[in-house]
């Protein structure tokens, strides 16, 4: 059974300027500066390549002044412009592409906040319960585990705010616990154990930010590393999980990159160098100008470019998910394992306008290094409603259970290296196609993950069991412990608190996969990632595929 109660992945990647640095092959875009919609400055003429461009330029920007003008002088009603001007700028760009967007400015941190390499704030990872905020786990040597918080830990206020209630959600967290460093903020505290609520000072530090989810040995010989996103540290981050697996003996490597929506272009780049020799074309960008024309190569000698190489993706793989896979997939360097990818083959670059918002314009469009490209349809589309739905269809017409269902385009069919057949005109196809497994997937199991029941128990049961778990060795309590009927009536009860209705037979066709993640997510709460994956995969049918492809995988390039 392949887990899918994980959050999904966001549903519009973008590959923001590449322009941090100690990246050894990195991509350089130039972009526009200064650019401003409805404000009255206007670039050269030479810029847009003619006077008529210009002159329709011009008209187009008279008018837009013109109408605002009216409206904010003598409409009817007091009227926010600003708003107007957003509301148009987002209705316009519509009319481009499913990528290219407009970002306010209150929306921008939020926006930019997966990419960081690191913030600044308290070091917590929490999780929303019943309209409170809840501690699932402090950073190690962070500021909130210096404060003395802990798991289980409930913050109900901060500064004297109340943050409890039915809007409470990501952004507001983070609009109240993120800050600059050295900053203080008071946090009121309900514990488990004590019947008061007391306050706790956490002087706001710089938190790691860690896009390499988790890197460890299945077995002696196969290496594991799973990758959310290309972020700013992530090729860093990849270069030393590579290290440590080898040095634990890895001769063979899955690389996990499902549900990735992508990031920076760059890294993604880089960290297909580390696996691919001598100077193959790893991506390639083409756009209207040839200065948005880029084409990369592997340059350097990597740290794993022999060993055999699985790489699993599936519809929430995107953008520099794809590029990668599609680079190692042209080169026969990796089998790639599960099912079709996302089809993101558009660049964009973020640029910065003169209120602080932000527009990601596509510049250009990336191809595989067989000339793939992978961006899915789009064109005739008048409302985007397709595109936006496409995952939707390919559930429907069978897409996700069977490769048969697949329709390629003769057209637009290309060759690896050695000559193995690979299509593009949306997404990357698999080597070996996995189909989705709902067997156990039932209502109830999503509603015990939209109301956070099985997190929450989770977190409950490590906060009564701290000790002996504790005391205890990782393979002992892989090899020996059981979710006992005990604890599933546990979690049934915590879920009638919580107005879920028990369907009895939907909870004996999940119960299983039920047990097993609470079993993932009890051993999280202690050995954080290295012990949450082993036990969260065991029914995973795309990785449990993946563990016998690797002969297979070793002779592609042969």
């Amino acid at each position: 059974m392949e887990p899918n109660a994980l959050p999904p992945p966001h549903e519009e990647p973008i590959e923001p300027k590449p322009e941090i640095k100690n990246s050894p092959s990195q991509v350089r875009l130039p972009f526009f500066i200064g650019i401003t919609l409805a404000c009255g400055l206007l670039l050269g003429a030479t810029m847009f390549g003619g006077s008529q461009q210009v002159k329709d330029l011009l008209n187009g920007h008279a008018k837009l002044k013109q109408i605002l003008t009216y409206i904010d002088r003598d409409y009817v009603d007091t009227v926010n412009t600003e708003q107007l001007v957003d509301y148009s700028i987002t209705k316009m760009l519509e009319k481009l592409d499913p990528h290219t967007s407009y970002i306010p400015v209150k929306d921008v941190q939020m926006a930019n906040a997966q990419l960081e390499g690191d913030f600044e704030g308290i070091g917590i990872e929490f999780n929303i319960y019943r309209d409170t905020l809840v501690v699932v786990a402090t950073i190690p040597g962070g500021p909130s585990e210096t404060a003395g918080l802990r798991a289980g830990d409930k913050i109900v206020a901060v500064d004297g705010q109340s943050i409890s209630g039915h809007t409470l959600d990501n952004a507001t967290v983070y609009r109240y616990l993120r800050g600059k460093k050295g900053s203080k903020v008071t946090l009121d505290i309900r514990r488990k154990g004590r019947s008061e609520i007391f306050k706790v000072i956490v002087t706001r530090g710089k938190i790691p930010s860690y896009s390499v989810d988790v890197s460890y040995m299945i077995d002696a010989q196969t290496g594991y590393i799973k990758v959310s996103r290309f972020s700013a540290n992530t090729y860093k981050e990849f270069r030393d999980a590579l290290s440590k697996l080898k040095k634990q003996g890895m001769t063979r490597l899955m690389l996990d990159l499902r549900d990735n929506p992508g990031g920076y272009l760059d890294r993604a780049v880089d960290m297909a160098d580390e696996l691919i020799p001598g100077n193959a074309k790893i991506v390639y960008t083409k756009g209207k100008n040839s200065k948005y024309d880029v084409e990369s190569r592997a340059h350097i000698k990597g740290l794993f470019e022999s060993g055999a190489i699985v790489v699993l993706i599936n519809e929430g793989s995107a953008s520099a998910s794809e590029i990668m896979a599609g680079a190692l997939q042209d080169n026969d360097r990796a089998l790639i394992v599960g099912r079709r990818s996302f089809g993101k083959g558009l660049v964009q670059v973020p640029m910065e306008l003169n209120d602080g918002s932000e527009l990601r314009l596509t510049i250009s469009r990336y191809y595989t290094p067989s000339g793939r490209s992978i961006q899915k349809p789009y064109q005739n589309d008048p409302d985007g409603s397709q595109y936006k739905n496409d995952l939707r269809e390919r559930y429907n017409h069978g897409e996700l259970f069977t490769a048969d269902s697949i329709k390629f385009d003769p057209g637009l069919q290309y060759t690896t290296k050695a000559g193995r057949t690979v299509y593009g005109g949306g997404g990357i196809m698999p080597d070996v196609f996995v189909p989705l497994d709902t067997t156990q997937d039932t209502r109830l199991l999503n509603q015990l993950y939209e109301f956070n029941i099985i997190r929450a128990y989770a977190l409950s049961y490590y906060e009564d069991h701290q000790q002996a778990l504790s005391t205890q060795t990782y393979s002992a309590y892989y090899e020996g412990f059981v979710v006992n009927e005990k604890m599933h009536q546990a979690l049934q009860k915590m879920a009638l608190d919580a107005g879920i209705k028990i369907d009895a037979g939907e909870y004996r066709q999940s119960q299983t996969l039920i047990a097993q993640h609470l079993k993932a997510w009890i051993a999280r709460s202690v050995w954080k990632e290295e012990g949450f994956f082993p036990i969260w995969l065991e029914r995973d049918e795309i990785f449990k595929k993946a563990l016998t492809l690797f002969e297979e995988a070793a002779r592609i390039g042969q």
